[in-house]
């Protein structure tokens, strides 16, 4: 329509020998923004449609999928598409994973490493008690292709192990999580970035469930812990009523103000950036380490319990049996 009117204003012009260059000019650039503004108006119209298109089709599929008998892998698609949307808004999980050379530390870092391939929005911190990166820990890292940094941080000479008295150690990991925890206050910023901080220890086993719990959490989640303490599990104690924890189920002293094991406990990283003088320490008793740590952050009475009021059982204790080597085959790592 209106190229028809611009069209008819052009011979009008003409036929009054009006017509001049600079209308010519004027015409002509009308005629391109006219079409630039019809193409850009239809092509806006051809997106839109296709995005209503697209979510009338996946709720479509989604309503009438058993009518449809689609197969296994179509409904798998709508499935993953799903925990797409769900997974936009996840805070990231900063996992803080302390390891040291032995045997089975290959082992057990890519257990852990194929664990966390299955969650979205991971941070792996990998932290090396050594005096510098080994080939295995960089090697595991960039195998498992996971958002990951990788520290080290070497345990001072007076807490390592002894070799006729291996019980005359009294701390694990105690340099290795401050470093992550320093990296964590030098590199993020406090109401800028968001997530969640596990100590995530190389020796344990993970249902990927226990990550969607720590997605829950808005200061500090607890949640039980199995095989540990010489119990089938230690756990917070519930009051269903109120759904507050009252007390702790722990295989020793379950009296401490936070009977609750590193891998039974996340906290938000808000906390862990503002609090800066929360970290572990070697002047902490034997086995205090979790208990004195959280009392920088929260109280019993604060306690978030996740994993059904703290009924399931997401994480184990599951050592690695330490293998008895006798001989080694050159070029060949293990």
């Amino acid at each position: 329509m209106v190229y028809v009117m611009i069209n008819t204003m052009f011979h009008i012009l003409k036929a009054r020998r009006m017509f001049h260059k600079r209308y010519l000019v004027l015409i002509i650039l009308l005629l391109v923004l006219l079409n630039i503004a019809l193409l850009v108006i239809w092509k806006l119209s051809v997106i839109e449609s296709g995005i209503d298109k697209l979510q009338i089709l996946k709720e479509s599929l989604e309503l009438h999928k058993d009518k449809l008998q689609l197969t296994e892998q179509q409904v798998l698609l709508l499935q993953q598409l799903e925990a797409e949307k769900h997974h936009q808004n996840r805070p990231i999980i900063y996992c803080i994973t302390p390891t040291y050379w032995r045997y089975v530390q290959r082992a057990e870092l890519t257990r852990i490493s194929q664990t966390l391939k299955l969650i979205q929005n991971i941070h792996w911190i990998v932290i090396e008690d050594a005096a510098k990166k080994s080939d295995i820990v960089r090697n595991v890292i960039s195998e498992s292709k996971l958002i990951a940094t990788h520290l080290v941080a070497q345990t001072a000479s007076f807490e390592k192990f002894k070799d006729k008295n291996p019980k005359a150690k009294r701390h694990r990991g105690v340099e290795q999580r401050n470093a992550a925890l320093n990296w964590l206050r030098d590199n993020l910023v406090l109401g800028k970035d968001k997530g969640v901080v596990y100590f995530m220890d190389d020796d344990n086993t993970y249902n990927i469930k226990l990550f969607d719990e720590m997605a829950k959490i808005k200061k500090v989640g607890v949640w039980p812990v199995g095989l540990v303490g010489g119990l089938n599990a230690e756990t917070p104690i519930v009051d269903r009523t109120t759904g507050k924890v009252t007390g702790y189920r722990s295989g020793w002293l379950p009296n401490r103000p936070f009977a609750i094991d590193m891998a039974g406990f996340a906290i938000s990283l808000d906390l862990i950036l503002s609090i800066k003088n929360a970290n572990f320490s070697y002047e902490m008793a034997k086995g205090m380490q979790e208990s004195e740590f959280l009392s920088f952050f929260t109280t019993k009475e604060e306690l978030e319990p996740l994993a059904d009021q703290c009924t399931k059982v997401y994480v184990w204790h599951t050592r690695t049996e330490k293998p008895k080597v006798s001989g080694i085959i050159p070029g060949l790592e293990v």
